[in-house]
Formats: structure tokens, C-alpha cells, sequence
């Protein structure tokens, strides 16, 4: 490959690559390995100017601090070097080279073949992830027996192909467990089953249009926004307050349609009043082809006070479309969702939208509906919230001696806080400072889709964390925030 003359096209023909966002790497990481990747393998040669780190924001379509937080990382490392006015060029690759070779002399080829095997080469002690769960929890004996039971006594119907909204039976589940414990109300008819909430808002497209105006909070989950962004969607970003979307400057928004997490807004933990509520469901309820998607993220973990029900329990003009999941609250490798139409839109995907076969297999839903309906799944989340409300508190108390310096928030419910600097520093800062001591912080500049925040902000999870590894990382953390 040539020098780089023109940055935009080196990057379109040398460095594209698809970012993942299933939460297991941070994207910063992602630009980091790649890079260094293209370094090692000599596709990247010495002397070689890189794209500078705005275009390349702009290009991937992430926060300009992504970037940053990749090349700081490819700097401090020796990869690249930065040549004042100029930008970032890789280093010689000679000594890279020496120094690859130095280390692996005396590694065994099954670490060194960790990456290409998918395993963490990542070197971190400690990962306050927000996307983790712990798994030392689940009851893997009343599963196995469920599942056992299920085979040993099924007929030839359980290997039929079953509806398409899924079996009835884990519809009917699924209503009386959300009326029992969300307040949702909804008949199982309502109710759609899907593998993950990726296919349901896939199908929520083929039932909306190819041209819905939606909002959207910034920060916001990221992956919805990618997955609305792959539509022919057109995406606005509406401000949020310390009680979430704002509805004075929805009202403003020339758009159609709404996507919130008022239970545990991610990133932020904003927990959205009910008075904001009902803004939003008079905004909704003010036009025929309005609607607002709650996605009730981390509903089932809420640490003070009493749960709160889903904004879908106060419509009164079938204006919600209701999406929720057991990956969390069970285990990630379940990968049932499941989304609650009104009437109006039921009737339309009725229609339109009734060919498509259900994504879950049916032995899952026999299982899943026998695990939620005999009590089991109630037992097993009294069980977790407890043990994620000691790690909770632990986080809290070891976060004492930061709050001189951090205003802690997001702390009522879910599984992960926002710290916020009160000083001047810059999140990169603070992401690099915790990388030196081996501990994976992510920044909230990750869930921004449009400008960057002002503010220097991590977040902090601690669901997939033991109590000792809580204690550790934050004891990193303080030698130097």
C-alpha cells in the first residue's frame, strides 16, 4: 500500500471493518486491535500517515473521543507516533517486529493464538463491563430438570412448527407475569415471541414503514440506534433532563414515533417520573400515528423504593409498544424476547406481518414457560436481586472517597453507575488513567450519537464483578482519579 496521500480513500479501501456491538468489546478496543493488527500483519507500513481522528469518527459513524481513545492506546504503546500539525504515522516497523518476535519466543502457540480464538488477550484485572450478569446464580439443576422432563415426556406436536407469535401457552405466561409484575395490560394475543430484541425491531419496521421519524435520547443504547440506522428511518435526537426525555422539545421534533427506556434509561440510570410519563403519553396520544417504544431495560433490578410499573400500564389510548427480555434477568444465551403490540398496530402486523415464523425454538418456550409459570423465575430474581444488591451497596461504600471529585448517579436501580467529574478533566483521561492500572472503565461518549457531552463520565458495572474484584478495581481506580 501506498503513503497516505488521500486519508478518506486509504480508509475505504485499507481499514474498513465492522464494528460489533454486542457489549463483549468496548469500541475503542475494536479500532485499537484492528489497527495494530494491520501494523503487524505489514498492511500498515512505517512512516505511513493514519486518517486523522475526525474523519475517522465520521467515517465509522462513533464519538471523535473513540477514536482518541484508540490511538492514545496504539501511542502509548510505541505503534504509532505524533508528529506535531502533522498527525499520527506508524512507527518502524522493524522494532515492532523485534519486539513481537522477543515476546512470543517462549509462548505457547495456544496463547499466542488467543485473539484468533476468540479469547480475551485484553490484560485487564478488572472490568467494570455494564453489559455482564452473574451467572453463579442460575439454576442450572431445576433447568436441567425442566428440560428433561420436557424431552422425556414430549409427542410429536412439541416438534411442530407452533405459531408464529409463539406457543399460546408462553403468551399466556408472559401476560399474567407482566399485569402481576410490570402493571402491563394485554391480552396474550397481544403479544409477540422473538429471539432477542434485534429480530422484534426488525419486525417492528415491516409493521411501522420503511419511513418512520423517530426520536431518540442521546445518550441512548447505541445498538437500537444502529439497528434503526440500518432502516430507512429517519433518526432525531431529543435532549434529555435529569427525568429523561424532554416532551417540550419532543413536541418540537417533527417526528412520528419515540423510542425510551423510562424504568432504567442506559446509559444515564435515569429512572423517568411519572409526571414525565404522562407528558409523553399526551404527546403520543396527540396524533393517530404516534406511538412511543419503551424498551424496559433492567426493570426487574430497582434497589430503593418500590418497583415501578411500565409506562405501557398508564396508556389508556393504546399508544406503547411494549419490549422487554429474559437475557438479562435469566442468562444471555436464553435469547427470548418478546414485544406487546396495541390493538391498532396488532391488527396491522395481523395483516402484513403474520407469515413470519417465530425465531424460538419451541422446546425453549416449553421450558422458559414452565421455568416463569411454576415460580421459578420469581425465585430466581429474588435470589438475584439480593446478591446484585450487596454488590451494589459494596460499589456504593468503595465509592465513598471519589465523591469529592465524582458526583455519583443511576444508583436506584440496574446494574451499572454513572460517575461524572466534577474537575476539569477529559473522559479520555479518566478511561487511560483506569487502563494503567489494568482496569476496563467505559465511556459514556460511547452511547452518544451526535455531539459529545461537555461532561467527563464513566460507567461502572459491577453485575458480572465478584465482591473482591469490586474492592480491587476501585482501589485501582483511586490511585489515580
Amino acid at each position: 500500500m501506498g503513503q497516505f496521500l488521500n486519508p478518506r480513500e486509504t480508509v475505504l479501501n485499507e481499514m474498513t471493518f465492522q464494528l460489533r456491538t454486542d457489549g463483549r468489546e468496548c469500541l475503542y478496543e475494536q479500532i485499537y486491535e484492528h489497527i495494530k493488527k494491520e501494523i503487524k500483519a505489514g498492511k500498515l507500513l512505517s512512516g505511513e500517515k493514519l486518517p486523522s481522528a475526525r474523519f475517522l469518527a465520521e467515517y465509522l459513524q462513533v464519538a471523535r473521543s473513540t477514536v482518541d481513545y484508540a490511538y492514545g492506546q496504539l501511542l502509548s504503546e510505541g505503534y504509532i507516533e505524533s508528529r506535531p500539525c502533522k498527525g499520527y504515522f506508524v512507527c518502524p516497523m522493524e522494532e515492532l517486529l523485534q519486539l513481537d518476535d522477543i515476546d512470543n519466543i517462549d509462548e505457547p502457540e495456544e496463547r499466542r493464538s488467543g485473539e484468533r480464538t476468540g479469547r480475551n488477550t485484553g490484560g485487564f484485572l478488572v472490568d467494570f463491563s455494564p453489559y455482564e450478569i452473574d451467572m453463579s446464580g442460575f439454576p442450572f439443576s431445576v433447568w436441567k430438570k425442566i428440560t428433561k422432563n420436557i424431552l422425556t415426556f414430549a409427542n410429536s406436536e412439541l416438534f411442530a412448527k407452533g405459531e408464529n407469535q409463539g406457543d399460546y401457552a408462553l403468551r399466556c405466561t408472559i401476560s399474567k407475569y407482566l399485569h402481576s409484575s410490570r402493571g402491563v395490560n394485554c391480552r396474550p394475543e397481544q403479544i409477540i415471541v422473538g429471539a432477542g430484541n434485534d429480530y422484534l425491531l426488525m419486525l417492528l419496521e415491516k409493521i411501522l414503514g420503511c419511513h418512520v421519524r423517530i426520536a431518540m435520547e442521546n445518550p441512548t443504547y447505541r445498538r437500537s440506534w444502529q439497528i434503526f440506522r440500518s432502516f430507512s428511518w429517519q433518526i432525531t435526537t431529543v435532549d434529555m433532563d435529569a427525568f429523561g426525555m424532554r416532551s417540550d422539545k419532543l413536541e418540537q421534533a417533527d417526528v412520528s414515533t419515540a423510542y425510551v427506556m423510562p424504568s432504567h434509561q442506559f446509559p444515564t440510570g435515569t429512572v423517568m417520573p411519572i409526571g414525565r410519563r404522562m407528558e409523553l403519553l399526551k404527546w403520543a396520544a396527540g396524533g393517530a400515528d404516534r406511538y412511543l417504544i419503551e424498551d424496559d431495560y433492567d426493570s426487574e433490578f430497582r434497589f430503593r423504593g418500590k418497583p415501578i410499573p411500565a409506562l405501557q400500564a398508564s396508556d389508556r389510548h393504546g399508544k406503547v409498544i411494549y419490549i422487554g427480555t429474559f437475557s438479562k434477568a435469566i442468562a444471555p444465551a436464553i435469547r427470548i424476547s418478546f414485544m406487546v403490540l396495541p390493538d391498532s398496530l396488532l391488527e396491522k402486523y395481523l395483516k402484513t406481518c403474520s407469515f413470519y415464523s417465530c425465531t424460538v425454538s419451541r422446546i425453549d418456550q416449553s421450558i422458559l414457560n414452565e421455568f416463569v409459570r411454576d415460580g421459578y423465575f420469581e425465585r430466581h430474581l429474588n435470589k438475584m436481586r439480593k446478591l446484585y444488591r450487596v454488590k451494589h451497596e459494596l460499589l456504593l461504600e468503595c465509592l465513598q472517597p471519589f465523591r469529592d471529585r465524582f458526583t455519583v448517579s443511576g444508583e436506584n436501580a440496574g446494574l451499572h453507575l454513572l460517575l461524572t467529574a466534577k474537575g476539569r478533566v477529559t473522559e479520555y483521561e479518566l478511561v487511560q488513567a483506569a487502563a494503567s492500572r489494568q482496569v476496563r472503565v467505559y465511556g459514556l461518549s460511547e452511547s452518544m450519537v451526535e455531539e459529545e457531552s461537555d461532561s467527563a463520565a464513566v460507567l461502572l458495572g459491577f453485575g458480572g464483578l465478584s465482591e473482591e474484584k469490586i474492592r480491587e478495581g476501585t482501589k485501582l481506580l483511586g490511585q489515580v482519579w
